[in-house]
């Protein structure tokens, strides 16, 4: 007997049997999408096949039993829904064993409600039952789909709030069972063997988490608890998806031998966990591989030395195993970064509102007294006791000396987080320590790099050191932060501290010697950097090298200033040109949702956020980053050999007051965006695109920031 929702996920105008879709994950999302769009339930079949082949490009979709699941959220979808085929001509969606025969598309709107969405998560448990595929496959019907989804689902639409599992729905009824709280759960701690003894079963608790946290968070629950069940474990599961989250019981977590992380986004409040022996890896590999999973937690919960979840997160080989030095370090350092950022950002503008409300003068010294004309006006001056420049000078002097303390934890910040990243919460302390002692031997940026990498792997091996159950709780919070500080703020001050100092002076230098030809090229080798990857490592490291050179900056000294300057511009001309080339001069050459993006584009670039260009790179880059990055180089060439300042890091076009010859700033930026358009164009009419191009989205992509310019 089927149930109806209301309305229904799925109708036989969704459902296709035995059919021919094409070659590629790409082609079959594509008519899955514009399926849901001809019902009516999306308003644009392409954007809602763009959202789920980008979502298929960053992880495959395939899961083991010939079984896919694309699935995305989408501003077109406007209900939730579910679209299936069962194919005539197997597609791969990267399952480990082999391509899919059937497919089920999820569509969710942004705004999703919960209890859609936990109907959703249980119609993806089922997908990896094979009393429940088996059905799908005999089925000979669209009907007949259409009333096991809905006979799957009954139990989940029964319940008042339709947000509870039912044990008599659940997938894993067999092997182990879904609470109401929403933790999955398999075994019992304690079985009794033939003879009537009691033999003691090793506890495992886990969480799975996912992106988008529809499908494979639930899934890899499901996976997990059944392999606990086959080895003989107890294993309960946080799903920690879109569905309510209930978290594990404190006492349960207590008495766990063993923590199993499959997830692909950050676990929330890792400290719950902290001293028990881990394995991690990605969500999707809890849904292939959850025996071997499982079999490494047993194998971890026997061995003094495992990795264990330290503190805040965890320190694991696992979660990173075929990630080589190289892209550790890549990590590692972005991580800083991407931290840093929101310090230099609100400390520079802030600075720059102090030289628009009192001049560039507050930050010049006053008389013979030592300090800047800020600390003095604060020092000596109060509301009710104004300086004779008024009210507006006294504010900009606050602004002036807040942004500077701001700016001024720009290399502790970067060294903290690098440690984070490297050893997690323990880390910070040492690494904010380190970057400190690089800013008092004026080590700057550099020291702090350095810095904070040794904090990182000193926080890191210590916390490997295998110690007393009773000690693991200080671990985090006292032992770790402790020496790591010793050791790599000791290594700064005593040895490392004076030789950076020194190249740091060196380069500092070399910058203030450039002009003419040298200054243009610099400019150029920074425009590229900021068009090549919109966000990526290569932007970020041009980015942070204009940004560190701010605080050296004065008005003897206005190198820092240029470079800024060309950096901003530079990375304000992708979006702007993009903007240009879809809404104005080729409007047939971009699909309708790229020229909506487009259209937002004009003020995401005049507002120096790269994110405007980040979809057009994303489906086509191969032609939108080389144009891209020529009109980037245009416009830093141009800026550095104009000689054109900025004292802001961000802000584009609306932090005018704070650029030097801003009239040469706009030009810079006007032929940028004009060469990039053109080529773009060009490009566009003369070069064809490779087919499968728009399946091959940068797996980064989805990794950028707004504010990574």
């Amino acid at each position: 007997m089927s149930v109806n929702t209301s309305p229904r996920l799925i109708s036989v105008q969704l459902v296709g049997l035995d059919e021919d879709l094409g070659a590629t994950s790409s082609d079959v999302i594509r008519v899955l999408a514009d399926r849901v769009a001809a019902t009516g339930r999306a308003a644009d079949g392409a954007v809602l096949a763009e959202d789920a082949i980008k979502r298929e490009a960053s992880v495959g979709t395939g899961v083991p039993g010939g079984i896919a699941i694309p699935h995305a959220r989408s501003a077109s979808v406007s209900e939730p829904t579910l679209a299936m085929s069962r194919l005539a001509r197997k597609v791969s969606f990267g399952a480990p064993d082999g391509d899919a025969d059937i497919v089920f598309m999820i569509a969710v709107p942004e705004g999703a409600d919960k209890d859609h969405l936990t109907v959703l998560s249980t119609l993806a448990r089922a997908l990896i039952r094979d009393d429940f595929t088996a059905a799908l496959r005999a089925a000979s019907t669209p009907q007949e789909i259409v009333d096991l989804v809905d006979r799957e689902v009954s139990g989940e639409v029964a319940e008042a709030g339709v947000g509870k599992a039912s044990s008599a729905s659940s997938p894993t009824t067999a092997t182990g069972a879904t609470t109401a709280t929403g933790a999955t759960t398999a075994g019992a701690s304690d079985a009794t063997d033939g003879s009537g003894a009691t033999a003691h079963r090793k506890v495992i608790v886990g969480v799975t988490a996912c992106p988008t946290g529809i499908a494979h968070t639930y899934m890899a629950a499901d996976a997990l608890v059944a392999a606990a069940q086959r080895a003989g474990a107890e294993m309960h599961v946080e799903t920690q998806g879109s569905s309510q989250v209930e978290p594990l019981d404190p006492a349960l977590i207590a008495r766990a031998d063993a923590v199993v992380f499959a997830v692909d986004v950050d676990v929330r409040d890792r400290s719950r966990f902290a001293g028990k022996p881990l394995v991690s890896g990605p969500v999707k590999r809890g849904v292939d591989e959850p025996d071997t999973m499982i079999a490494e937690a047993l194998r971890a919960a026997d061995d003094p030395n495992a990795a264990r979840v330290q503190g805040g997160a965890a320190t694991t080989e696992t979660n990173t195993k075929n990630e080589h030095f190289g892209q550790a370090l890549k990590r590692w350092l972005l991580t800083g970064v991407s931290y840093m950022i929101p310090f230099v950002a609100g400390g520079g503008l802030l600075i720059a509102l102090g030289f628009l409300l009192a001049g560039y003068g507050i930050a010049l010294q006053h008389g013979d007294s030592g300090q800047n004309n800020a600390v003095f006006t604060l020092t000596n001056y109060t509301l009710l006791n104004l300086p004779p420049e008024g009210l507006g000078y006294y504010l900009g002097a606050a602004a002036f000396q807040i942004g500077g303390i701001s700016l001024g934890f720009l290399v502790a910040a970067l060294a903290g987080y690098i440690a984070y990243a490297m050893a997690d919460r323990p880390g910070i302390a040492p690494g904010f320590v380190a970057g400190s002692i690089a800013v008092f031997m004026n080590a700057g940026f550099l020291g702090g790099l350095i810095g904070g990498l040794i904090a990182g792997a000193a926080a890191y091996w210590i916390g490997r050191i295998p110690t007393w159950r009773w000690l693991r709780g200080l671990m985090p919070v006292v032992i770790i932060p402790l020496f790591a500080s010793i050791i790599a703020s000791g290594l700064m001050l005593l040895v490392l501290g004076g030789p950076i100092a020194w190249l740091m002076t060196q380069l500092t230098e070399f910058l203030n010697s450039l002009s003419g030809a040298s200054a243009i090229l610099l400019g150029i080798i920074l425009g590229l950097m900021m068009a090549f990857d919109l966000g990526g490592p290569v932007n970020k490291v041009a980015y942070a090298f204009a940004v560190a050179g701010l605080g050296a900056g004065s008005a003897t000294n206005v190198v820092p200033f240029e470079i800024m300057a060309a950096v901003m511009a530079a990375g304000m001309v992708p979006p702007l040109a993009l903007a240009l080339a879809s809404t104005v001069l080729y409007r047939k050459g971009f699909t309708k949702p790229e020229r909506e993006n487009g259209k937002a584009a004009w003020l995401l670039g005049a507002s120096f956020i790269s994110e405007g260009a980040i979809p057009f790179a994303a489906a086509d880059p191969l032609r939108v980053i080389p144009a891209s990055m020529v009109g980037a180089a245009v416009t830093g060439a141009i800026s550095m050999a104009a000689g054109v300042t900025s004292r802001a890091p961000h802000g584009g076009i609306f932090v005018f007051f704070a650029i030097g010859d801003v009239a040469m700033f706009i030009v810079a930026i006007l032929a940028g965006t004009v060469v990039s358009a053109l080529v773009l164009v060009g490009l566009k009419k003369w070069v064809r695109k490779a087919p499968a191009a728009d399946a091959a989205v940068s797996e980064t992509a989805g990794d950028r920031v707004a504010v990574a310019v």
